[in-house]
């Protein structure tokens, strides 16, 4: 653990409409796989922890759900946390996507940004492969304009695509920049501090994500039941068995998931185990059961047992 003479520590945490590149620039920063991230919007639901490890430095990412006019209980829950977290940390990041102009949901965030006082704020413009440079100059000024008609002062506007890798390193550093000094938060080698069944369900959840209608992104909950090593097996040959149900809101959508004879339900539990033993390292085996919870977006009790 580093107590260096200078050495800083301290969070960021990115914000912005759901599906702005806030986890997909999470990942790259912590240089892997910690965030789900999928084309559907609204998919990070808890609040995962990306740690950057540097000689200088521990900078420790807050991801957190999109921003966004709630329509259920759950959507309520959602906002709060996010609010939560913007008065806590260091810095908060907000994405907007320079393939799209800034619109109503970007106004809506900035002005409620610009309720939190201590914080400083960054403004960054994900996703700039997507666009010309002449594009990208004309998104800078609808940025840094936003912040003068919001009343928000942005401490950096920052370009940057986390799918090419470019200005990264140059927002790591301007971020660390803002930290205060103090010691290591986390030890060395740790890339995040959810526990290994959130990391799983998310995986799951993910999988299970990709290639539905545009109806389930919302519907989908993951419970990890049961996770452990299988005690009959020789040392050298271990095998992690996950139970973990799929909580679906009504009839026609476990249909969607299991698909024609369980083969859709097959083919992401296929695709989550990949990921699981990329991260954990370990073979696995995967028991997936797809189950239904009526309307639990809305329902508090059900959203208790989910983890809301």
């Amino acid at each position: 653990m580093s107590t260096e003479p200078g050495y800083k520590s301290g969070f960021a945490c990115f914000v912005g409409r759901p599906n702005a590149g806030k986890s997909t620039l999470t990942n790259a920063l912590v240089g892997s796989k910690v965030v789900i991230t999928s084309s559907k919007p609204q998919t990070t639901r808890t609040v995962v922890r990306g740690i950057v490890h540097r000689d200088d430095a521990q900078l420790v990412l807050v991801d957190t759900p999109g921003l966004h006019r709630p329509r259920t209980l759950l959507g309520e829950r959602l906002n709060d946390l996010v609010r939560t977290t913007w008065s806590e940390v260091d810095v908060v990041a907000v994405c907007f996507p320079a393939n799209e102009k800034p619109g109503p949901g970007d106004r809506f965030i900035v002005n409620e940004l610009a309720k939190v006082r201590k914080s400083i704020k960054f403004a960054i413009a994900t996703k700039t492969d997507l666009v010309t440079s002449e594009q990208l100059g004309r998104h800078l000024l609808a940025i840094a304009e936003l912040g003068r008609e919001t009343g928000t002062e942005w401490a950096q506007i920052v370009p940057v695509s986390a799918k090419s890798g470019d200005q990264v390193q140059l927002l790591a550093d301007l971020l660390v920049e803002q930290l205060p000094e103090g010691p290591q938060l986390y030890p060395d080698g740790d890339l995040s501090d959810a526990p290994e069944e959130a990391i799983v369900a998310e995986l799951i959840r993910e999988a299970s994500l990709e290639g539905v209608r545009d109806e389930l992104p919302h519907s989908i909950a993951v419970v990890v039941e049961e996770m452990g090593l299988k005690e009959d097996r020789p040392a050298d040959k271990p095998l992690l068995y996950i139970h973990a149900n799929l909580y679906v809101e009504r009839d026609s959508q476990k249909g969607i998931i299991i698909g024609h004879k369980g083969a859709r339900l097959r083919e992401v539990g296929t695709a989550a185990r990949q990921q699981i033993e990329a991260i954990l390292g370990t073979p696995v085996y995967l028991d997936l059961r797809v189950k239904i919870a009526k309307d639990w977006q809305r329902d508090p009790k059900q959203l208790r047992k989910l983890g809301f």
